[in-house]
């Protein structure tokens, strides 16, 4: 039997008798308007309670996270069916989905009720709304759609709970376990205890007796004298590396990409995330790939900018060395003219 089921057995069986009014009131669909639905739409009250009476149970029952809370079948049915624990396999305990035409299709469910009991191809039930009334009926498989099982869906959540469990911690199987205090500060083999001598060669001596706690204290006092050097030797390390470089270049198609996992919101069921996975498309995938090439062909247009600067830079510089030339070749030569002698007679 399910588990969960058998909670909700327990509730459901205490009202076998229960009846609708004369305007098809049920206390399971006010409290169901009250409770459940966002509006408070006071239209439940006197609507079909096949579902809100299982709804109402499972509050009683406190498993409605297991068994959820709804007023239409065939929603309830497509819940059970994305959280992984809806089939067609009859067990004393689980949510029974009917379709009179026998199509076996989610979208074509009519009736809901709860298992008590299976007998090859009959079962055996208890539902509310049958015949105005919650009451015991006998139905056979061929009008089933399919169960909804709450025990699957308890697993399906307490597994998603260890896994967001913050204060569950990964340990790797291969590490050793820690140290205890008393393992750390208890003497070591062979060791001489306080008050006793060991002999050697037929000598008495005195063994060197070092206390735990002092020994420990000393490995602390190293630990963090080391750690001071390093720490100093790091800072002035630090100090001398440049804070950025001139020109920020990484590697090409990888510079977006982030360096460690997302982390996962702790609120977030594992069942919805696989749900989500199921109906996820192409086109978010071909979106972020346009992205990302766009994003590379931006970044390395500008490194070749900076190529295209150079390249410039340097036939100016050419250009302007030749034109200083030719004006120097231009430019006409100052002539010297140089007095005669004066002639003597």
């Amino acid at each position: 039997m399910d588990p969960i089921g058998k909670k909700l057995l327990d509730v459901v069986t205490k009202e076998l008798g229960y009846s609708e009014k004369g305007d098809g009131y049920t206390k399971f669909g006010d409290w169901y308007a009250k409770n459940i639905d966002a509006d408070h739409d006071s239209y439940f009250a006197t609507a079909p309670w096949c579902d809100m009476f299982l709804a109402w149970a499972a509050d009683r029952a406190g498993v409605a996270k297991e068994t959820g809370q709804f007023g239409s079948t065939v929603e309830h049915a497509s819940w059970f069916k994305q959280q992984g624990a809806f089939d067609r396999k009859p067990e004393p305990g689980a949510i029974v989905f009917f379709d009179w035409s026998g199509s076996h299709d989610i979208d074509q469910i009519d009736h809901v009720g709860i298992v008590t009991s299976v007998d090859g191809d009959t079962l055996h039930t208890i539902e509310g709304n049958a015949h105005s009334e919650v009451t015991r009926m006998t139905r056979s498989m061929d009008v089933v759609v399919g169960f909804g099982h709450p025990g699957k869906v308890a697993t399906e959540l307490q597994t998603a709970a260890k896994q967001f469990d913050p204060e569950h911690k990964y340990q790797p199987r291969h590490a050793a376990p820690a140290p205890s205090v008393q393992a750390i500060t208890a003497a070591p083999a062979g060791a001489a205890q306080p008050g006793h001598t060991s002999q050697q060669s037929g000598k008495d001596s005195h063994a060197m007796e070092v206390p735990g706690q002092e020994a420990v204290l000393t490995a602390a006092l190293a630990v963090v004298l080391c750690g001071t050097v390093a720490l100093a030797v790091g800072r002035a390390t630090a100090a001398k590396a440049p804070t950025s470089p001139p020109i920020r270049v990484k590697k090409r198609g990888k510079h977006h990409r982030p360096a460690t996992p997302v982390q996962l919101p702790a609120d977030l069921p594992v069942t919805e995330l696989e749900a989500a996975d199921r109906e996820t498309t192409l086109m978010p995938a071909l979106s972020q790939a346009a992205a990302y090439e766009a994003e590379d062909r931006e970044f390395w247009g500008r490194i070749d900018h900076f190529k295209e600067d150079e390249e410039l830079a340097f036939w100016d510089s050419l250009h302007s060395a030749r034109s200083e030339a030719l004006q120097r070749t231009a430019r006409p030569e100052r002539s010297v003219e140089y007095a005669s002698a004066p002639e003597f007679r």
